[in-house]
């Protein structure tokens, strides 16, 4: 008899099914995404202060996260392939470590260039090279938690699953923007909300290694654990149980390298990519544009507490979106993505006239409330349009979609925004635009991809 794979949960017999992920794993991979998501968006709302303090244009301030995205985009996609032979365990761990790292040696070097001990320029330029680390190494976290996730769920709730992992990013998003303000200590200073986060890293990375069990790397693929505790027919796994692994045997001796533009993911990819680069824009101009618009350029410390209120109404609105509005109205990932795009747009026109703080909160939280819905929406439609023996490569592949978006893309939209608000949230519009339309005509019905096979 094979042997009892170590992740699935014990059920005395197959009609009480027990639940694929068990509460306190699922605990742990929220712990993981969330841990990095309130991390980085802490970053952000003290960056553009930093940045303004070290008398740096923004755009440099932009572009020092150009190198990391762009290593995020190219190891993401290893390290998901690694995820599928050496597990997902070891390499959410790796990816909590590379963030630990990254993180302490960036909020180091700030405060040496923030305090003098550095000249501005080199000091913006070793930011770089260490926030470099978390796309090397960071990227090993997200697609190993989703394929983790991706693989115990049957393809009907697929969305909903990976909506609450992402929502942990959503979650992390309100609690980042929260934090930055009160880790703003007397002799850190604006730097630290990075070595307090990585403090709190090191912690979730010691209850990762303690709590969640060690998996076999094959198990993704194969077993009856996967739809058995989800069947939607009280007798579908007692009439066949040996078709729950069809999907794989859909390619025989395993699954083929994934492709970003194969056919069966080409309109995910492209819309992720372009509605990808439209949020990447709007996110890197929101904190320069509070800092203008509210006055606050002479005096950029003040413009931390600002620029996290703003982020949080986002944050908010993508929870909303997550939580509520995905299982709410049970929206698939065709319906997500582009009522998503749609949303997002709107609320990016609304931020381009937004003068004051209550205007410009309310904007950005239409328009996150937008790609809220948009990114798990294009998210599962990736995971759904393969097989699930794919699912770590399908991961992988939406990772990297999502760090293509922030090589260049922030710092376009600060460069444009800076000489012209009409060009910066211009572009953003005309992407969600296309978006929507190339959605419209090419994206696949939502009964098709979730129909189980």
């Amino acid at each position: 008899m094979a042997d009892a794979d170590p992740d699935r949960p014990f059920t005395a017999h197959a009609a009480a099914p027990a639940p694929a992920i068990p509460r306190g794993r699922m605990v742990l991979l929220f712990a993981v995404m969330l841990t990095t998501a309130a991390g980085n968006t802490a970053m952000q709302s003290v960056m553009p202060s930093i940045g303004t303090a070290l008398r740096i244009d923004d755009v440099w301030i932009s572009l020092a996260y150009s190198w990391s995205a762009l290593l995020w985009v190219v190891c993401a996609p290893f390290w998901a392939k690694r995820s599928d032979q050496r597990g997902r365990k070891a390499m959410m761990a790796l990816g909590l470590l590379g963030f630990v790292v990254s993180f302490s040696l960036c909020g180091f070097t700030l405060w040496l260039g923030l305090t003098g001990y550095l000249p501005a320029v080199l000091a913006l330029c070793l930011f770089a090279a260490a926030r470099s680390l978390y796309g090397g190494f960071g990227s090993a976290a997200p697609p190993a938690v989703q394929a983790y996730v991706a693989s115990r769920t049957p393809r009907a709730e697929r969305t909903q699953a990976l909506s609450l992992i992402a929502s942990s990013f959503g979650l992390g998003t309100v609690i980042g923007p929260a934090l930055a303000p009160l880790m703003v200590l007397p002799f850190l200073g604006l730097t630290g909300p990075f070595l307090i986060f990585a403090l709190i890293g090191v912690a979730t990375l010691v209850a990762l290694r303690m709590r969640l069990p060690n998996d076999t790397p094959s198990y993704p693929a194969r077993g009856t654990a996967y739809d058995a505790p989800y069947s939607g027919s009280p007798t579908a796994e007692r009439a066949a149980p040996l078709e729950e692994d069809d999907e794989d045997a859909e390619i025989p001796g395993g699954p083929h390298r994934l492709r970003w533009f194969e056919a069966r993911l080409r309109p995910w990819v492209v819309v992720g990519l372009i509605g990808g680069h439209a949020q990447a824009m709007v996110l890197g101009i929101a904190g320069f544009l509070v800092l203008d618009r509210l006055g606050l350029r002479a005096t950029p410390a003040e413009g931390t507490g600002p620029v996290g209120l703003v982020l949080m109404a986002g944050a908010l609105a993508t929870l909303l979106a997550q939580w509520g509005l995905i299982p709410r109205f049970n929206l698939g990932p065709r319906a997500a993505t582009l009522s998503g795009i749609a949303t997002a747009a709107v609320g990016v026109a609304m931020l381009g006239v937004a003068s004051d703080i209550y205007l410009i909160a309310l904007s950005f939280a239409v328009a996150s409330l937008g790609f809220g819905l948009f990114r798990p929406g294009s998210t599962s439609g990736t995971s759904l349009a393969v097989t699930r023996a794919e699912q770590g490569q399908a991961s992988g592949i939406t990772a990297s979609v999502a760090g293509a978006s922030y090589i260049y893309a922030p710092a376009l939209g600060v460069w444009l925004y800076n000489h012209s608000d009409f060009l910066g949230f211009g572009l953003i519009i005309a992407l969600c635009a296309i978006v929507f339309v190339y959605g419209a005509l090419s994206l696949q019905s939502d009964a098709a991809l979730t129909h189980q096979r």
